[in-house]
């Protein structure tokens, strides 16, 4: 079959086989099907959708077009843990080190900032010195030795990944779960871990809005590992206000390290003692979740996951001692406070302002981009009084903050009426 007869396949609702979506994905990677053609292949599957063995296939098709990690020789259970991004979500930077102190070997390749999202890169070079790009060899041996690597994402892996998601992003087909989940799916497969722990986002600061929506997705992306024969689970979780109260590189990782140390915020506390959990009872760890949620909780209170994340800093070249000090970074920057513009009740912060306006500042400060951020003192349902300080925005001198504070400002939503609370995991999804 042709690549126009593929195409017209696909365009007519028909199901594409394996070896027609390899054709495609490989083709394109060696440049012999055109961008006008995957472009028309990429709609076509955004409007008609893909069956449960196309998702999988054409995440096979983009795992064999780069390399792959082979972790067999390691021993012990390999767990990775992905989130598909949201403002202040610094999980990584806790449950990568509170897994492994706790007995499972966490492999993790991480990405930078994308849109409103921070990146896990992005924060974890804070640290001076620390090196994120890691050879296959340097990363496996890391990961025998201390348990944990946390690396940027190999331009080796997946390649047809990035060719694919720099056309989706020009064609207005992004938002394809199809295509959401190969993407995440062939990255994760690449690194080759026995079991997957995944983070699913929903609400207004994250890229999948719709809970419902964020639930097919889920579904979608544990199908796939499962086909692979992975251990899955994907946690939805909610992302309609900033998880924690810092948002920024430096803030984020600071935030991180008191996490670790027992005296994080609760809301970022409780997600990392799920998503730990479930990485314990995935890996053997544990009996079940209830016990692995236990040793969480445990290990987070002990503070036994700070001397973890030390030694990962030191592995990759940077000095343990910074995590130390990593608090008086505010003292490098100016601090504007953000004032409640009416008295009420906080009934909503939207996150997607809060992540857009650091994003904002960091382009304004190349020279110090980790530095600048957002800390929030107040949060949905709590009360307030007009002109109290609901939050600060950080910024190295001499650049100005007026415009984030006025957008910081504006995320705000104040009513009259309390708020109830709500479960900060909507879904879990299981094989």
């Amino acid at each position: 079959m042709s690549i126009t007869d593929i195409i017209a396949k696909k365009r007519d609702g028909r199901e594409l086989s394996r070896d027609e979506i390899a054709a495609m994905v490989d083709g394109f990677v060696r440049g012999e099907v055109s961008e006008g053609q995957m472009a028309a292949l990429l709609m076509a599957i955004t409007l008609n959708g893909m069956g449960e063995r196309e998702s999988a296939d054409l995440t096979t098709a983009m795992v064999g077009s780069g390399e792959r990690l082979d972790l067999s020789a390691i021993p012990g259970a390999k767990v990775d843990k992905h989130s598909t991004g949201g403002v202040g979500d610094k999980t990584t930077l806790v449950v990568a080190p509170l897994a492994a102190v706790l007995g499972v070997r966490v492999p993790k390749m991480s990405g930078r900032a994308l849109g409103h999202t921070g990146g896990t890169i992005d924060k974890l070079e804070t640290v001076p010195g620390l090196i994120t790009d890691l050879s296959p060899e340097r990363f496996c041996a890391q990961l025998s030795e201390i348990g944990v690597a946390i690396a940027a994402q190999s331009a080796r892996m997946a390649p047809a990944d990035k060719l694919i998601y720099a056309l989706r992003d020009t064609t207005a087909t992004v938002e394809s779960i199809p295509l959401i989940a190969s993407s995440v799916m062939s990255k994760k497969l690449a690194v080759g871990a026995d079991a997957i722990v995944l983070d699913v986002k929903a609400g207004s600061g994250a890229f999948m809005q719709d809970e419902e929506w964020a639930c097919v997705l889920a579904q979608t992306m544990v199908d796939i590992g499962v086909r692979w024969g992975k251990r899955m689970v994907a946690l939805v979780t909610r992302m309609d206000q900033p998880l924690g109260a810092a948002v920024g590189d430096a803030v984020e990782l600071a935030e991180a390290v008191v996490t670790l140390a027992g005296r994080g915020p609760a809301d970022l506390a409780e997600l990392c003692e799920a998503l730990a959990g479930h990485m314990l009872a995935l890996g053997g760890a544990a009996g079940d979740l209830a016990e692995g949620r236990a040793r969480a909780r445990q290990g987070l209170a002990s503070g036994a996951g700070l001397g973890k994340l030390r030694q990962l800093v030191a592995a990759q070249g940077g000095s343990p001692e910074f995590l130390d000090r990593i608090g008086t970074l505010t003292e490098q920057v100016e601090q504007y406070p953000v004032c409640a513009a009416e008295s009420g009740v906080i009934v909503g912060l939207e996150a997607r302002e809060i992540g857009l306006a650091v994003r904002d500042l960091k382009a304004a400060c190349p020279g110090a981009a980790h530095l600048c951020g957002v800390v929030l003192s107040k949060k949905v349902g709590v009360g307030v009084t007009r002109g109290e300080k609901v939050a600060s925005v950080l910024v190295p001198p001499p650049a100005g903050a007026e415009s984030a504070v006025q957008r910081v400002q504006a995320a705000y939503r104040i009513g009259d009426s309390a708020v109830g609370s709500r479960d900060l995991v909507v879904a879990t999804i299981s094989a």
